[in-house]
């Protein structure tokens, strides 16, 4: 079966302003819920967002972002998950 976008949706996401990280919960048709890391969202020097490259390699600062973030992010996908 051939992969659909329209089946894969992005169910809450979260931007570090500072790195421009992104971390997303997303679903893929009726399957499980499942968190991203990534891509990462950078500026332009006139304020536009670039195309989003690879997370990559994390920096101190996403990681202190990500902790800041993880029970939140934790809270939502177990309120997502089905129960197994």
């Amino acid at each position: 079966m051939p992969y659909d976008p329209e089946k894969d949706v992005v169910l809450k996401k979260w931007k570090c302003d500072e790195t421009g990280l992104m971390v997303s919960i997303n679903q893929y048709g009726e399957s499980e819920a499942k968190v991203q890391i990534g891509p990462r969202i950078l500026l332009k020097k006139d304020g536009s967002e670039r195309a989003p490259a690879k997370a990559g390699r994390l920096t101190i600062e996403d990681l202190m972002w990500l902790y800041d973030i993880i029970d939140e992010v934790k809270e939502e996908l177990t309120k997502l998950a089905s129960p197994h």
